[in-house]
């Protein structure tokens, strides 16, 4: 009595059609393995940026605490005034100030941000240099 042949499944039948047609066989671990080590690399360079945006909020929280309470303090110091040219004198002083430390802020935030980004994007940039390594150590394995 003859055996029944046995159903192939679709995995088999691409399988066979491959091998027929001499086409390499694809590694699924090594394309998994890759697009782990991409998600892991946005992963990062996301976090990076991230880190950055917070410690622009911190910086820009702190430069405000601090206006508001040299604001507090003049408007205080403007009740022990002798006269007009004085209180003239005390607000221009303020107003310099408030712009010195504004473009001093304005410059410490631009650092970080400038950092931050460089960082992020350098992670991106060393990803993409292993990944194409390991296109080409692929190539090199099979030829």
């Amino acid at each position: 009595m003859a055996k029944k042949p046995e159903t192939e499944t679709l995995v088999d039948m691409f399988d066979g059609f491959g091998r027929a047609l001499k086409v390499p066989r694809i590694d699924i671990e090594t394309i998994l393995d890759n697009h782990r080590k991409n998600l892991d690399a946005l992963q990062k360079s996301a976090s990076t940026t991230a880190s950055g945006a917070s410690s622009i909020l911190a910086k820009q929280r702190e430069a405000l605490q601090q206006q508001l309470s040299e604001i507090a303090e003049v408007a205080q110091s403007y009740g022990n005034v002798a006269g007009a040219q004085e209180a003239m004198a005390k607000h221009a002083e303020f107003v310099r100030r408030s712009f010195e430390e504004a473009v001093k802020n304005a410059s410490e935030v631009a650092q970080i941000a400038q950092k931050s980004g460089a960082e992020s994007l350098e992670i991106l940039r060393a990803r993409i240099r292993d990944s194409m390594d390991e296109i080409r150590k692929g190539y090199e394995k099979q030829g």
